[in-house]
């Protein structure tokens, strides 16, 4: 498990890095369009682009370190092995969708390429923000599996 928290982190310190450079773009473009009247040329798309990778690349690290969403609402007062073994179930359909995300994320990769699709403003080839996504997808699907059938035991204190 130490070895698949190092990626998550690796994951997800690259979705914050990816996000900080699309924030001083955007405020780069807004400043320049409210005192010169430049702009740059592509700004949403790249927000867009990246705010999907980023997503992408933030999943295993929640997944690590359980901070998705749990309704509890129903089980709140059963006992704490009955909640366990929810929580295992649980972890293993995220698994699976996860898998089941990136496969058909390649799928749409190799569709993007293959039809070679790019942005409308910049051009910027669709199959490399698809490429960006499978790997985290597939880390997701990998720990929720690993959780599924080992158990979730603490969190670590570490944060990226």
């Amino acid at each position: 498990m130490k070895f698949l928290s190092f990626l998550a982190q690796v994951c997800a310190i690259l979705a914050g890095v990816l996000l900080t450079v699309v924030t001083v773009v955007t405020c780069i473009s807004i400043v320049g369009r409210n005192t010169t009247g430049w702009t740059l040329l592509g700004d949403y798309e790249l927000t867009a682009v990246a705010a999907g990778a980023a997503i992408a690349l933030f999943m295993p690290w929640a997944q690590l370190r359980r901070e998705n969403i749990i309704v509890d609402f129903f089980t709140s007062r059963a006992p704490k092995r009955l909640n366990a073994v929810f929580d295992r179930f649980g972890a293993l359909m995220l698994a699976l969708v996860m898998f089941l995300l990136a496969w058909r994320t390649a799928i749409g990769c190799m569709s993007a390429y293959s039809a070679k699709t790019t942005t409308m403003m910049l051009g910027f080839p669709e199959w490399i923000v698809y490429t960006a996504m499978v790997p985290p997808l597939a880390l997701t699907g990998v720990i929720a599996l690993v959780q599924s059938t080992l158990g979730f035991g603490e969190p670590q204190e570490q944060t990226p």
